[in-house]
């Protein structure tokens, strides 16, 4: 920071609605804070834009100052990207706002929403965003740039799938509208291309209809049938309708009321699903799920669906240690059970867990070239999410889901550019084909031949 002079500073402060904190401001740390503890970067100027111009001016500033830049929407990627140390942080966390036009059934969201205040504002209508994660303080910018699927996304899509268009500020500080018909290849690159090519301060979906309540819930698996288990539930949940969502996750049972006391800690399969649907019919579908092997518990029922949307959120509060590796598995063959099971039984902290979500459905039937998102006809997701509170058991964590990664590499094809910690361009490309890679280096050249933007999942132009 030591070539950006003082008045060029003040000039920023006075251009902005919004603060412009340095070291040592109020506020200051409290803004660099993100969900992956693991990352304590101080970045040497953030700017806390309250409006689309106060993203522009932080853009020209740090374009003309040659400054390493960063933006944060939620914070949540693994990869602390959100955050830079000495360069510039644009931050969007107080542009939150979401307004639902009912009739037309579409939502503007601001670029630093989460996914909280998209399902408070749609369920006055009984609307919901298709693809918007399972993570209620989760941001919808980096969510969506990178895909973005949800509970509902077998029936109803990604994220991308239902974006009609954004406002998307360039690395030249100019703001532009990317949609099917204004800049179409620059709706194309943002919809799976991550935050590459401009920061996104007003995205348009279209809602779905899904009324206020769901039949959905958790049944939680004994471990030592997590074989058994396993394998029917690869088969069975693919013959299931669109609208029927169940996915697996292996981890430390939680002390969930439902449970006995003595279950508490103990490794287990959990099974949640959402059912779009008659209770009845729901019922039905997963009842093979209770009966194919022994449950410790269960807990079903219609909820509301902001409470199912936020009900995973205590599992992963900020602050945590965080690590990701991740594939698209071909297939839930016995030999990749095998290897799940036993990196699953040899957890390195309670926290971790395996999250094994069941893709298909209606994103598989969207042409392969329509989107930048390469993987659509895959599966399921093998997500190692390894979580811990000390910094000295970064190591053994860390090679823990190394290991584990290796060991399920045979069975993969691909991975979901989300799920990405910090793994190296070789890794980014493996998100993509090599036919939409090259497509959107193109891209990244024509909008931002600096490479402003490579505090992401970075495609270089």
């Amino acid at each position: 920071m030591e070539n950006v002079n003082a008045d060029a500073i003040n000039n920023l402060k006075a251009e902005c609605r919004g603060e412009v904190l340095l070291r040592g401001d109020a506020g200051y740390d409290a803004a660099r804070e993100i969900w992956n503890g693991m990352f304590d970067r101080k970045p040497g100027i953030i700017v806390r834009c309250v409006g689309t111009r106060d993203v522009m001016n932080a853009v020209t500033f740090a374009r003309a100052n040659k400054l390493l830049t960063s933006v944060k929407g939620g914070g949540h990627n693994s990869a602390g990207n959100a955050v830079c140390d000495d360069g510039l942080m644009i931050d969007l966390s107080l542009m939150r706002r979401v307004h639902v036009d009912a009739q037309k059934k579409v939502a503007r969201i601001d670029g630093g929403a989460l996914l909280g205040d998209v399902d408070t504002e749609t369920q006055i209508h009984g609307l919901a965003v298709s693809g918007g994660g399972i993570i209620s303080h989760t941001g919808v910018g980096g969510l969506t740039l990178g895909g973005g699927f949800g509970w509902i996304s077998r029936k109803h899509g990604l994220a991308i799938d239902n974006l009609i268009s954004a406002e998307v500020v360039t690395a030249d500080g100019k703001l532009v509208t990317a949609s099917a018909d204004e800049n179409p290849d620059l709706f194309w690159g943002i919809r799976g291309g991550g935050g590459n090519f401009g920061i996104v301060t007003s995205f348009a979906f279209k809602c779905v209809a899904i009324g206020t309540e769901v039949y959905s819930g958790l049944i939680v698996k004994k471990f030592e049938n997590a074989k058994e288990y396993i394998q029917f539930h690869r088969d069975y949940v693919r013959t299931l309708p669109d609208e029927m969502t169940a996915w697996m996750v292996v981890r430390h049972a939680p002390p969930l009321p439902f449970l006995p006391g003595d279950v508490h800690g103990k490794m287990v399969v959990v099974v949640p699903f959402v059912w779009l649907g008659n209770e009845e019919e729901g019922k039905s579908l997963i009842q093979p799920i209770q009966e194919a092997t022994p449950s410790h518990g269960e807990a079903m029922g219609m909820n509301p669906w902001t409470g199912w949307q936020a009900g995973f959120d205590a599992l992963v509060e900020h602050g945590a240690r965080n690590y990701w590796k991740s594939h698209h598995i071909k297939g839930l063959s016995d030999d990749c059970i095998d290897e799940i099971i036993a990196f699953g039984g040899a957890m390195p902290s309670p926290d971790c867990e395996v999250f094994i979500p069941h893709m298909e459905g209606a994103p598989s039937r969207v042409p392969v070239d329509e989107t930048a998102f390469s993987y659509r006809e895959t599966p399921f997701v093998l997500n190692i999410h390894t979580r811990w509170q000390d910094a000295a058991d970064d190591e053994s964590c860390m090679a823990w889901a190394r290991d584990f990664h290796a060991a399920t590499q045979p069975f993969a094809k691909g991975v979901y550019v989300n799920f990405l910690s910090e793994e190296g361009e070789g890794r980014v490309k493996e998100a993509y084909t090599e036919t939409v890679w090259d497509r959107l280096v193109q891209i990244k050249q024509k909008y931002d031949p600096e490479n402003l933007f490579r505090m992401n999942q970075n495609i270089k132009p």
